[in-house]
């Protein structure tokens, strides 16, 4: 996650470079239920709304968390499907925040009425994010349900009056980039915490639909516009916190952009940038999937690293003899073809290894959606033009 209010604030009063640190436990994100009341196009879990078999028990649930406390994990996110949806959902938060967990919840924010709202404001959430993929029809569309949009709107406005952290999140794809500035404008007049543009990744029904990703010249378009936007908001003092997901070459591109305003901070931001280190799965973010399986981030569905039923998470996680896990875990990571000789690996670590295996069937070659130029990475020109690689 590339938090881009953070750095924009090191523009005009620059902190002190961290510490280096060991490894920290990582940050879970957790698919308690596979069940979903919408089907949308981009469902890394292939969600439904049907029950489906295997899934943790409430016994298991718990055990699962006291598990995680003991392995040193501080923040969970807890989502679906729709966590919502599971019967259990407030009697695991209440104990997650009672066992002193950051807690956030991922909901489509459908099912939040006033009475959920509710329960949802009694357990004291961290941060509740809700995904928006339009304005109107245009969400409606993605989620393949109508009303969809009105709903989840009036969620967010629930729990921002509940006094809830809230937060929207937007999958940029070529189908609803143009919306970009009015959900942006949605976050300033709805008073919304934080804004979330996530990247496709290909995973699941993503994959299916890799061919919906928003193209370079298009992504590069939206990205300088979220720039603008959140520089603004930073300038004005609004305190929105902007983030970006699932396309680390964000970091490298928004260096490029302060190299053409503000060089006296390049090398600084290019230091810190290097701290942060770029796409975490495996080392800084872990996956539990609805059965329990463990996996390097959500879009590793296909690989297990182990099973909590079995095995502590700590154990699971220090991955001894899994070569996915390893390769994640090489500093420089062993990869090939544009990312091998770019300039900025130190900072994006190669971006994104599911959308390398998904398209080129290696999870080590180069991520298709990187899109920097070749002259900007400092490479030869060798890549396949996106729209040849997506299909």
């Amino acid at each position: 996650m590339f938090r881009l209010s953070q750095y924009l604030a090191e523009l005009d009063a620059p902190t002190a470079l961290p510490p280096l640190r060991g490894r920290p436990a990582p940050v879970v994100i957790w698919n308690l239920i596979r069940r979903c009341n919408l089907k949308c196009r981009h469902c890394y879990a292939n969600s439904a709304d049907a029950d489906f078999a295997g899934e943790l028990t409430s016994e298991e649930a718990f055990a699962t968390l006291h598990d995680l406390r003991e392995s040193g994990v501080k923040v969970l996110i807890l989502s679906g499907g729709e966590p919502l949806l599971r019967p259990d959902i407030f009697e695991i938060s209440a104990e997650a925040k009672r066992l002193g967990f950051y807690v956030g919840l991922s909901s489509n924010g459908t099912l939040i009425d006033d009475a959920m709202a509710d329960r949802v404001a009694a357990v004291g959430y961290d941060y509740v994010g809700i995904s928006l993929d339009g304005i109107g029809s245009t969400h409606d569309r993605f989620r393949r349900q109508s009303g969809a949009f009105v709903r989840s709107l009036a969620a967010l406005r629930r729990c921002r009056e509940r006094g809830l952290k809230t937060g929207l999140r937007f999958t940029l794809t070529r189908d609803n980039a143009a919306e970009l500035p009015a959900m942006l404008d949605l976050v300033e007049d709805e008073r919304i915490d934080k804004f979330f543009l996530s990247h496709l990744n290909y995973g699941g029904r993503g994959n299916r639909n890799r061919g919906d990703d928003a193209w370079h010249q298009l992504t590069r378009a939206a990205m300088l516009y979220l720039f603008e936007r959140a520089r603004d908001w930073t300038e004005r003092g609004l305190g929105k916190d902007v983030v970006t997901g699932n396309n680390d070459a964000d970091a490298a591109f928004f260096l490029e952009w302060v190299a053409q305003r503000r060089p006296d901070r390049v090398e600084h931001l290019r230091a810190r940038l290097e701290r942060w280190g770029g796409n975490a799965a495996g080392l800084g973010i872990a996956n539990i999937d609805t059965r329990g399986l463990v996996h390097p981030d959500t879009f590793w569905w296909h690989h297990a690293i182990g099973d909590v039923r079995r095995a502590s998470f700590a154990e699971i996680w220090r991955g001894a003899g899994d070569p996915v896990l390893a390769g994640l875990r090489i500093s420089p990571r062993p990869v090939k073809g544009r990312c091998a000789g770019c300039r900025f690996l130190s900072i994006c670590n190669g971006n994104s290894r599911i959308r390398a295996l998904q398209v080129n069937g290696d999870p080590w070659q180069e991520d298709p959606a990187c899109y920097l130029t070749d002259a900007e990475i400092g490479v030869a020109t060798t890549r396949t033009p996106i729209h040849a690689a997506l299909h």
